[in-house]
């Protein structure tokens, strides 16, 4: 479908806003819930309360008072469009969110070790945390490696690295989320190479890739080139995804660091979306058909303290997507317009003081983003604002999700809190002030609009598709200047500075911190990475290096490069590349040669 046909689709669509549609909900949510029981969609469970009362699947209002009800257009039911109770009619009854404990440090031997503790334990799939050497794309014994390897995550230096990593776990029958996003294609390269010696067949693969550059220029500073090389090799690995393994996810657009770096819940909101957008924009310019590459973009949310901003942002993000996706960007299938997402549970809200404490903070935090409605799940442990987890705060970690799940009663009833005056509310101011910084961001790229009149942007957006200063998309364009103004950091520094203020004069409250300091804890045994782990790391890395063909893989690394000057896919030469043994510094390294290296502008 070219541009101006989704263009096309997306003025036609219908609008679900006239009481004849909202007196009908709740006969289209019985018809979907129905034809998921019928194809064995609903868990055989015990539905019930504790005290054995029977609870409906999902509750909701009269057909006469959902028709005279204007909110219910922005409610709506489970399942359908705008989505904010669910993607799914039958909620968690269908099935539970998936339990992805975030995982990684020393070698791979160590990490591998780690990953089936977690699996058999209950957990339902992996996510694979990356020492700072690998996510800036460094090899363990480049000199600005020293110290660093295997303390925040695992060490990768080559394929070899990702075969051990997964050693004796089927990785075509594991879903797997790597959180990575300067070198993610050479490193998501050598997962594939990996699945390929272990005899997997690529295009079955399941899970999710990070890749958001985005997020990196605004809150985490993890990148290796300019913008435009980067957004290169994102395109390239949207189209390669989408040819070859239309399962497996290629972008995570990431609000997680964006909140950690001090954002408030509606600037996550909003600057995540943004970028999803604009990951949508260069799709769309790679002439990708959007009902088939959207699918492959998924989220990943901060649930912070909170518990009620949480989930109604939660609920925003799925209702913004939706409307965006149809009446802006023109997609015309519902697994287009639906927004799929990763929580982890608030990192800077854990403390040092009373450590403990965290254990509560992250069981709330998780609750919120339960009900919120998250896909996937990652809770902290209590000790990682200290270290990385002992066996011992991981497996708490991991129980934690597994209590709300077993134990709850909330995976009974799809958006048990739909409906409440407050989330209802709270849910659309979120929405709001989301809107405004969409505003902002499309005026920093030529494109004026009034965000309040949701109709006239989707028009002047469309109509100015492709069509922004020097050729970019609108919100891509108004993300690229956004990041070289320093608007996005401005924004993020003034809410963090606002809220310590708040701390420090003792209005907002930190248990153990500003507010109930006493206590009879004592200091936590914490995990230390030994400077063995780099010691042996870097004498390996040298053993491959010795036992490889170096002809083979300079000529396969050459050729990457020599392609990169194309406009041809890169990934099947970087494929060769990994295939060959070369190493993520080297493929790195020769890209940074020939793309050059970027540095923030400085400022005051």
């Amino acid at each position: 479908m070219t541009i101006q046909e989704t263009q096309r689709s997306a003025s036609a669509a219908p609008a679900p806003d006239s009481p004849e549609r909202r007196r009908d909900g709740r006969r289209r949510w019985q018809e979907r819930y129905d034809e998921a029981v019928a194809k064995g969609r609903v868990r055989d469970a015990d539905f019930t309360t504790l005290s054995g009362v029977e609870v409906e699947p999902v509750y909701g209002p009269t057909d006469e008072q959902a028709a005279a009800d204007e909110r219910m257009d922005r409610i709506g039911w489970p399942g359908e469009f705008p989505y904010t109770r669910g993607l799914h009619a039958t909620g968690y009854r269908g099935k539970s969110w998936t339990i992805r404990q975030f995982a990684g440090f020393g070698n791979a031997v160590q990490t591998n070790e780690r990953y089936k503790m977690i699996l058999a334990r209950g957990g339902g799939g992996l996510s694979v945390a990356f020492d700072m050497p690998t996510l800036m794309g460094r090899d363990s014994d480049d000199p600005m490696s020293l110290g660093e390897v295997g303390h925040c995550g695992v060490a990768i230096d080559s394929a070899s690295d990702m075969d051990i990593l997964f050693s004796d776990i089927p990785m075509g029958d594991t879903t797997t989320s790597m959180t990575v996003s300067g070198p993610a294609v050479p490193v998501f390269c050598m997962y594939l190479v990996a699945a390929e010696r272990q005899g997997v067949d690529i295009s079955t693969l399941n899970g999710t890739l990070q890749t958001d550059i985005f997020k990196e220029y605004i809150a985490q500073k993890e990148w290796l080139f300019a913008p435009e090389p980067h957004l290169r090799l994102i395109g390239d690995l949207m189209a390669y995804c989408d040819a070859n393994i239309k399962a497996y996810k290629p972008l995570s657009v990431s609000g997680y660091h964006i909140r950690e770096a001090g954002a408030t819940a509606a600037q996550e909101l909003a600057f995540t979306l943004a970028d999803g957008f604009g990951y949508v924009e260069l799709g769309l310019s790679r002439g990708l058909d959007i009902n088939s590459f959207a699918p492959g973009l998924s989220f990943f949310f901060d649930a912070h303290v909170d518990f009620f901003e949480e989930i109604a942002k939660f609920r925003a993000a799925r209702r913004i997507w939706a409307r965006w996706m149809r009446d802006v960007y023109g997609a015309t299938s519902e697994k287009a317009m639906q927004l799929r997402f990763h929580t982890q549970t608030a990192g800077v809200s854990l403390t040092a003081q009373q450590p403990y404490n965290n254990v509560v903070r992250t069981a709330v935090e998780a609750l919120a983003g339960v009900l919120g409605g998250t896909n996937s799940l990652h809770t902290n442990a209590l000790d990682e604002t200290l270290a990385l987890p002992t066996e011992q705060s991981a497996e708490i970690a991991l129980r934690t999700q597994q209590v709300i799940m077993e134990e709850t009663g909330v995976t009974n009833v799809a958006d048990p809190l739909g409906g409440s005056w407050y989330v209802e509310a709270l849910t659309d101011t979120i929405e709001a002030e989301a809107e405004a910084i969409f505003t902002r961001i499309l005026s920093m790229g030529k494109v004026p609009v009034d965000s309040a009149d949701k109709a006239r942007l989707a028009e002047v957006v469309r109509d100015n598709v492709g069509k922004a200063e020097g050729g970019v998309w609108p919100m891509t364009s108004g993300i690229l200047r956004g990041i070289e103004e320093g608007w996005f950091m401005s924004e993020i520094g003034d809410a963090a500075f606002t809220y310590q203020l708040a701390l420090e004069s003792g209005q907002k409250k930190i248990v153990g911190v500003n507010c109930l300091t006493e206590s009879v804890s004592s200091e936590l045994d914490i995990l230390r990475v030994s400077h063995e782990v780099e010691r042996e790391q870097v004498e390996v890395l040298g053993q491959r290096r010795a036992g490889r063909n170096e002809d083979i893989a300079a000529d396969a690394v050459r050729r990457m490069v020599e392609v990169s000057r194309t406009q041809d896919n890169m990934i099947p030469a970087m494929l060769d590349a990994v295939r060959a043994e070369a190493t993520l510094g080297e493929i790195c390294d020769a890209l940074r040669a020939e793309w050059g290296i970027y540095r923030e502008p400085a400022r005051f």
